[in-house]
């Protein structure tokens, strides 16, 4: 099922399949906050250190396959797959936009 994505989120997972943690942190503004796995990262270095670390100790794909928006949070649904424990997974990505980049983005199961 294909869906539509807003841009900045659209950007942040086809970073995210090319495993460029870099491009992946041009994604968020400045001062973006994201949380994941219990840990909070702040700002671009923080995020592209977080983005890196987690393509290097696995293997995964992500494919979004839902969307909804909830309290000014755009949430999208996705199947997580790969070579760590649990796998496959869906997870909950929920961004806060700003204008066209990402400001917050929490990821839980």
């Amino acid at each position: 099922m294909t869906i539509k994505l807003p841009p900045p989120i659209s950007r942040y997972f086809d970073t995210d399949k090319g495993k460029d943690a870099d491009a992946t942190a041009r994604c968020f503004t400045g001062a973006a906050i994201v949380r994941d796995e219990r840990n909070t990262y702040v700002g671009r270095d923080s995020i592209r250190r977080w983005k890196e670390q987690s393509s290097n100790k696995y293997a995964y794909s992500v494919e979004p396959f839902a969307i909804t928006v909830d309290k000014g949070r755009t949430v999208v649904t996705a199947r997580l797959t790969g070579d760590f424990p649990g796998s496959p997974t869906d997870l909950r990505y929920a961004f806060v936009l700003e204008s066209d980049q990402i400001a917050e983005l929490e990821i839980t199961p």
